[in-house]
């Protein structure tokens, strides 16, 4: 017997401001559904807007904008009805909405009820909350729509439940962090019990500036049981058949297989498409990175390459006096294996050049971090101007843990456009790099193996200055991820003196990662959106 009904889900990209772009996407995908034989297609949040649209929401064109693309999908009376995802501006307020479009015309307007204002959210700064829920006839199936958030709560479904729902679908755009998978299905499937109601979840995919969208859209049965899952950071239309009944059933129809991984291939992935898709939304055909020999620049042009393909990816060695064999040979290694074209710009003479042109302040003072800092900011001035005259994006190298304690040189090598490693921590760089190694050898192993060192004196490492890193990132992650107290860090069986030490040099150098360039997010408390320190401040 034939299923009474089919709906499509569309994971997928709705880049932020790009209107007439996803308007098209939009059909495009309806007439796929329609030929698949989907009665309803369902989209994330805000998918005309994109998401988070931030400030162009205050701008009246871009309202107009999302307007227009809205009549236009009404306007088309075709076989496959639409819930849509858009802002909508109801008696002078602004809201995040859904449209349920058929039969040529906008049916019903969900409105978001609960707003997220939490870590990367600030949707209370933009839209008003609305009550009430929304549930609407789709060709006899009684459907409650949630938003997102709604979904988080237990009364919004309630209520879809008690208007006489017989499925729940929700709309969103939820950002990745490691770890958030299993929070979803842990809060979607207690939301499907409760209710005694099945649940399609919707998500949005791609990289949208320091965000990443995993997808990973989840269909859960009538009593809670997770019924599929869609691999995560690809673009899929997914086709759910539904038959209606008491309960309702829900039949994946030839869903991709989610892999089971370890956590470092979702990692991996999710830097790989928020790269490529940074890149690509800006407007960048390449990019440029110095490499050094070590081991972030190493996972940086893995990814590179990864995202973008080798012939879009130069790398740039850099060396200086204190540069050694090793790491020239080893960059060069790297180079090769993954097709990528390399040049060499030694820093010796614009270095001297500076150190001669300050020598006359300088005199009857001792070398110093100084020295060493204007090594980087040579290497950062030379991509700067290969940046410049040819048009390609510079992908910063530096990590979390640098990034926390101000182990990065402000206009060296934090200059760059974007950060793929901004968000991950030195221990985690090694687990990506062995990981990406089992997949094909991209990395050297002497990179791997050595003992980390930024080469700009002799013979240092970086641990003459900073705990071993399997200490300094779980201080940084308590102090950083948790909150915890200095007191709670020692009682874990951490030293005083260190972590006063790494937990002031973190509180000392916000002005540093306030000018570094973005980077996606990939844990639960990243630098920028979810941590807003000040950066003049008596409080230590």
């Amino acid at each position: 017997m034939p299923p009474v009904h089919r709906i499509a889900l569309v994971q997928d990209d709705f880049p932020v401001g790009a209107v007439a772009a996803n308007l098209r996407r939009l059909k495009d995908l309806r007439q796929q559904a329609t030929g698949l034989g989907a009665r309803l297609l369902l989209t994330p949040e805000l998918a005309l807007s994109g998401y988070p649209p931030e400030d162009l929401l205050y701008r009246p064109g871009f309202q107009a904008r999302i307007d227009g693309a809205l009549a236009d999908l009404a306007d088309d009376a075709g076989d496959c009805d639409l819930l849509v995802g858009h802002p909508a501006r109801v008696d002078g307020r602004l809201y995040n909405c859904a449209s349920f479009i058929a039969t040529g015309a906008v049916r019903a307007l969900a409105r978001k009820q609960r707003l997220p204002n939490y870590t990367v959210f600030d949707e209370k700064r933009y839209f008003a909350e609305s009550l009430g829920a929304t549930v609407v006839d789709h060709r006899g199936l009684r459907v409650g729509v949630l938003i997102c958030e709604d979904a988080w709560f237990p009364e919004p479904a309630a209520a879809a439940r008690a208007q006489g729902a017989q499925i729940l679908l929700v709309l969103n755009a939820s950002p990745y962090h490691q770890g958030k998978r299993a929070e979803r299905a842990a809060v979607l499937g207690a939301r499907a019990l409760e209710c005694g109601l099945p649940l399609v979840y919707c998500n949005l995919v791609g990289g949208q500036d320091d965000l990443i969208f995993d997808g990973q859209s989840m269909l859960f049965g009538a009593d809670g049981a997770l019924l599929g899952c869609a691999p995560a950071f690809c673009d899929h239309l997914l086709l759910v058949d539904i038959e209606p009944g008491e309960p309702t059933r829900l039949h994946a129809v030839d869903w991709p297989a989610s892999r089971h991984e370890p956590p470092e291939a979702e990692v991996y992935r999710a830097l790989v498409r928020a790269t490529a898709d940074y890149v690509r939304k800006n407007g960048f055909r390449e990019v440029l990175l110095g490499l050094s020999g070590g081991i972030d620049s190493a996972l940086t042009l893995a990814i590179a390459v990864d995202a973008l393909g080798a012939d879009a990816v130069t790398a740039v060695r850099l060396p200086s006096r204190y540069t050694s064999a090793l790491s020239n040979d080893e960059a060069a290694t790297q180079a090769r294996a993954q097709g990528v074209r390399i040049e060499t710009l030694p820093i010796e003479g614009p270095c001297q050049a500076f150190l001669d042109t300050l020598a006359p302040l300088f005199t009857g003072r001792a070398p110093d971090i100084t020295e060493e800092n204007l090594q980087s900011r040579c290497r950062g001035v030379l991509l700067m101007a290969l940046s410049n005259k040819f048009g390609g994006l510079v992908l910063s190298t530096g990590n979390k843990s640098e990034m926390a304690v101000g182990y990065a040189t402000i206009y060296g090598d934090m200059c760059g456009g974007f950060a793929p490693l901004k968000d991950v921590y030195k221990t985690q760089v090694y687990a990506l790099a062995r990981w990406r190694n089992s997949l094909d050898p991209a990395i050297p192993s002497a990179v791997i193996e050595r003992a980390p060192s930024a080469e700009l004196r002799e013979n240092q490492t970086d641990q003459d200055s900073l705990p071993p890193y399997p200490e300094l990132d779980d201080i940084l992650c308590r102090f950083i991820e948790h909150d915890q107290p200095r007191a709670a860090i020692v009682a874990a069986g951490h030293d005083a003196a260190t972590v006063a030490r790494v937990t002031g040099l973190v509180l000392r150098n916000e002005y540093k990662r306030r000018q570094s360039a973005p980077g996606p997010r990939v844990t639960a408390r990243s630098f920028g959106r979810d941590r807003r320190f000040p950066i003049s401040s008596g409080y230590r």
